[in-house]
């Protein structure tokens, strides 16, 4: 009996510490300043696993067509560049300034830490954070904006941006003025 009261009194000590150290405010908040190694092992555990689950019975469409590469490509020029890089880019004001640091989705997977499986668990893994963001990241939920084929466009242009060229880029994220598809 006695060493049920000794766990009891652990374990409130242990959430009454835990309660003062939140309500303290001494963890640092700022993006500057890195989180230490347990929390950020955490959250990354959290994040990849979370969305590994959201994302399992997403059904891939076929992202070969030419024409979703070129529709997605504006898009991921507008919309993700400042943050997640363009080919012969390697940091910007965003990406510098962001914590955790966004992914450059200008290299290969296994460059940037997210070396997945198969190409169609990482288009799903890519749709869901697209249509859906991540808390406290800086990347925005785009489905409330975007309809799944508009986010599935994007996603086929990731599939091929770390095999673009600067050049083969700017061909493929030029926005056609014409036909009226610069809107967001």
């Amino acid at each position: 009996m006695k060493t049920v009261k000794y766990l009891i009194l652990i374990v409130i000590g242990v959430f009454a510490g835990g309660a003062i150290y939140v309500y303290s405010g001494a963890y640092p908040m700022g993006a500057d300043v890195p989180h230490n190694k347990l929390t950020y092992w955490l959250l990354e555990t959290v994040r990849e696993q979370s969305i590994k689950r959201a994302a399992q019975n997403i059904s891939v469409p076929s992202l070969d067509d030419p024409e979703m590469l070129l529709a997605g490509g504006p898009d991921y020029n507008d919309m993700c560049v400042a943050c997640h890089l363009k080919p012969g880019k390697i940091q910007s004001d965003m990406s510098i300034g962001l914590y955790p640091a966004p992914p450059n989705l200008s290299k290969k997977e296994d460059e940037h830490g997210h070396d997945h499986a198969d190409s169609e668990q990482s288009a799903r893994r890519q749709f869901w954070i697209i249509k859906h963001g991540i808390k406290a990241s800086g990347m925005p939920a785009w489905g409330p904006t975007h309809d799944d084929q508009r986010i599935w466009a994007m996603v086929a242009f990731l599939q091929k941006l770390p095999d673009l060229t600067p050049e083969q880029y700017q061909i493929l994220t030029a926005r056609d003025e014409t036909n009226g598809s610069s809107n967001h």
